[in-house]
């Protein structure tokens, strides 16, 4: 499969990928929910090339992630600003925020706190289960296809192996 393909798989993380998949559009992401707007700001923050801050910008916007509002006329300069479905991607991007505090972190600990204004806590993000409300275990879920199924290289492994298993003994 080739890079450029990744979008028109039957996977939505193969399809997620296509859009967020590679670093430079995690960091600008992860600089978004940090409340950064600014084009020079991205380029300072993150010391990019400006082509390719640009590139990944646009990818961003091309695929309604971010949208680019005018802040001043003349000359005539954008913000970049989160859309719902930029917004949406909050739970993945603190994901990979909470492994790297848990994994990479080293001894003097997180260099971010996250506090819910809310209850005004400090929080880790964790995956519960949308019915039941119960911290989600790997161990505990069971993958099943879905309507939209169509490839079984993208299903669990045993259930890929059985329908192989099957497709042998059938020819």
């Amino acid at each position: 499969m080739q890079w450029n393909e990744l979008g028109e798989q039957t996977c939505s993380m193969s399809r997620t990928l296509s859009v967020i998949g590679d670093r430079w559009t995690l960091l600008i992401l992860r600089d978004c929910f940090l409340k950064v707007r600014r084009f020079d700001d991205f380029q300072s923050r993150l010391g990019i090339g400006r082509p390719i801050l640009a590139d990944r910008l646009q990818k961003l916007v091309d695929s309604f992630v971010l949208t680019k509002v005018a802040y001043q006329q003349n000359p005539m300069r954008y913000e970049y600003r989160l859309t719902q479905k930029g917004l949406d991607l909050y739970p993945v991007i603190m994901a990979i925020v909470h492994w790297g505090d848990v994994h990479m972190s080293g001894k003097k600990g997180r260099p971010l706190l996250h506090r819910h204004m809310t209850c005004g806590h400090n929080f880790d993000p964790v995956q519960v289960c949308s019915e039941c409300a119960e911290t989600l275990d790997p161990r505990q879920v069971q993958v099943l296809p879905g309507p939209g199924a169509a490839n079984r290289d993208h299903m669990p492994a045993d259930a890929a192996a059985g329908s192989r298993a099957g497709r042998a003994k059938a020819g």
